[in-house]
């Protein structure tokens, strides 16, 4: 069984008038899975993240900043990117609570394999700042969960968002218990995720120039990322799966097509099959071109129920 994980409340966060990051991608990716080849999602209503879910990833500073700011109609600006209007520290708790959730659900056998259709996304809030539109680290918050709660030895979190998440590789760069591999391009925001940033060996950067296109793409992942992770033998499988490498994505200039996805979908099944008894978590992050968003998304959750 495959579960999707949501919540209203993820689309009343709203950054503003022209923002990337507007309540239109979530309803885009939404509406891409309502559809008579997805009516065998079991759908669940994401529930809060709890304080303590938070506290394993994030200061008590930073999570008190999120839940307790006040902002009114004109929103309030955290940084140049990062904007919170008044719905969206409770979108931000639901994001975190649904990848949380998903992660028991794939423990206990509640279901193989769930994504999680939330925002606002997650991979580059840091401990202790939110950025590039990021509040809470959903995916690192999971994690941590799994490692705290399910006694995980060994969690691999997977990112191909075409913007490196710095906020998992800081939270992560010490703890040996988490992988995180990447790809991204560079240079590009935020400015992070060279080779040569390796934490305590568990962290692999495959940085890609700009118009990195689909057999470069598909080459780095099956001659480096791949290995690397199937050497790790994670017991947990999470991704953060923004779909902004899209040749169509206006934010970044690499040259993916909708297809890269499911196969790289695919190769990450048949990871978790191989070492974490399916077990397998994806969580939405970046992807800004609504078409391609609804079409790469789509194509994942497809392979994901395969």
């Amino acid at each position: 069984m495959i579960r999707l994980y949501t919540h209203p409340a993820c689309l009343q966060h709203d950054p503003g008038p022209g923002h990337p990051e507007s309540p239109a991608r979530l309803r885009a990716v939404l509406d891409a899975l309502d559809h008579d080849s997805f009516a065998a999602l079991d759908r669940v209503e994401a529930p809060r993240a709890s304080r303590l879910q938070l506290l394993r990833t994030h200061t008590l500073e930073h999570v008190a900043r999120i839940l307790e700011a006040r902002p009114d109609e004109n929103g309030l600006r955290l940084d140049e990117d990062t904007v919170m209007s008044p719905g969206s520290a409770e979108a931000a708790l639901r994001a975190a609570g649904a990848v949380v959730a998903a992660v028991d659900a794939v423990m206990t056998g509640a279901c193989e394999r769930a994504f999680c259709a939330v925002r606002p996304p997650g991979h580059h809030a840091t401990a202790d700042t939110a950025m590039g539109f990021c509040l809470f680290n959903s995916v690192a918050v999971a994690a941590a969960h799994a490692i705290a709660e399910h006694r995980l030895k060994r969690v691999a979190i997977v990112d191909f968002d075409v913007h490196h998440g710095n906020g998992t590789q800081d939270i992560f760069a010490r703890e040996p218990k988490v992988l995180y591999v990447s790809s991204h391009q560079a240079p590009l925001y935020p400015g992070t995720g060279d080779a040569i940033e390796t934490g305590v060996g568990n962290i692999v950067n495959a940085p890609l120039p700009p118009d990195t296109r689909s057999q470069e793409f598909r080459q780095i992942w099956d001659g480096l990322l791949l290995p690397r992770l199937h050497d790790f033998r994670p017991q947990l499988v999470l991704i953060s799966a923004g779909f902004d490498a899209h040749r169509l994505d206006p934010l970044a200039q690499l040259q993916l097509e909708t297809e890269d996805y499911a196969w790289l979908t695919d190769r990450l099944m048949h990871l978790a099959d191989a070492h974490a008894h399916g077990r397998l978590v994806s969580s939405l992050e970046g992807g800004y071109d609504l078409a391609a968003l609804a079409a790469a998304s789509a194509a994942h959750v497809r392979e994901l129920m395969a």
